[in-house]
């Protein structure tokens, strides 16, 4: 084949694409592909406004029936899971506090061992509603830094008993008191649910029902403070001789941190005061112990109360100092 043969057959190819080249364009030119999709898009965002609308309307339906039947049924709260049995209990806590600004949520400040427990409460699916629908009350409030090893907290938790267990203060029926009162075979572990959670420096180590009048605030018989201090230079007989002064009932105004929006009666009352030493020594320093016992105490009373006994014993004041 001659080269002439050979153009002659590429100018015929090159012709027959140009015809099939222009037979897609004006098949392309008369194509409606481009607003089926736009009416698809228009259709798909019709129907999620229709879904929003809907979603808004059952959203309204479903307030207006938490509308009436709060109408119909005083106190009623949806956030309470009413399907779920409850009992309520008695948590004994004990915590290291020195990362902690305090016990108390109230702070605003984060971590505090209390917004750490609730936490724990709301994974685990234990709690019943919410803070003061579980009708929680605590024993005290400690400040930043402070730990403790016996702190009590008391609320409803989820119960794996089948009916809702309530002890009233003066029960009518004793088997059923009884049943109540005590642990049952196949009660959710508390205890081991919540560590399990929990961190590593807030540990629960027993629970306990309680009647439904108990507070572990206004039921607790009495509250302990531990104070550790270095006796290095201290005189211990003077110290001791001013703490005694603290026994018995007495306005502490003077030893605690205001609170008059709160507090108005500042008459409290210790039960016991002693001083020892500790088995701890730190290049022959010695760590020593304040024990104060009391019905209750005020904000910042333990510390104060310390502050001027460590003052009395460096010589600083003199142990009839805070009777004047």
């Amino acid at each position: 084949m001659d080269v002439t043969t050979v153009v002659d057959s590429l100018r015929h190819r090159v012709q027959e694409l140009e015809a099939l080249n222009a037979k897609l364009s004006s098949q392309l030119a008369v194509c409606h592909c481009h607003q089926q999709q736009d009416k698809t898009e228009v259709s798909s965002v019709s129907s999620d406004n229709l879904v929003e609308k809907s979603g808004k309307s059952s959203f309204q339906s479903k307030n207006t029936t938490k509308e009436k039947l709060k109408g119909k049924l005083p106190g009623y709260d949806t956030r309470i899971m009413n399907h779920h049995s409850k009992r309520y209990v008695a948590l004994k806590v004990m915590y290291f506090g020195q990362r902690f600004y305090g016990f108390a949520a109230e702070a605003q400040m984060d971590p505090t061992i209390e917004s750490e427990i609730f936490k724990a409460l709301e994974k685990t699916r234990l709690l019943i509603g919410d803070k003061k629908e579980s009708h929680y009350s605590r024993c005290g409030r400690t400040d930043k830094g402070v730990s403790a090893v016996g702190q009590v907290i008391a609320l409803y938790l989820r119960s794996n008993l089948k009916e809702a267990c309530e002890i009233s203060e003066d029960p009518s029926n004793q088997e059923q008191y009884d049943a109540c009162l005590f642990p049952s075979e196949g009660e959710i572990d508390y205890v081991r649910v919540l560590n399990r959670v929990l961190p590593d420096d807030i540990r629960v180590f027993g629970w306990y029902p309680v009647p439904l009048g108990f507070s572990a605030r206004f039921s607790c018989l009495s509250r302990e403070y531990y104070y550790l201090f270095w006796g290095e230079n201290l005189n211990f007989l003077a110290m001791e001789t001013a703490g005694r002064k603290f026994v018995g009932e007495h306005d502490f105004r003077n030893f605690c941190k205001m609170d008059a929006l709160n507090v108005h009666n500042y008459r409290r009352k210790i039960t016991s005061f002693a001083m020892s030493p500790c088995d701890v020594r730190f290049e022959g320093n010695q760590l020593w112990a304040f024990k104060i016992k009391g019905s209750a105490f005020l904000w910042h009373q333990v510390r104060c109360m310390v502050a001027v006994l460590l003052l009395i014993g460096q010589g600083h004041e003199s142990p009839d100092c805070w009777l004047q």
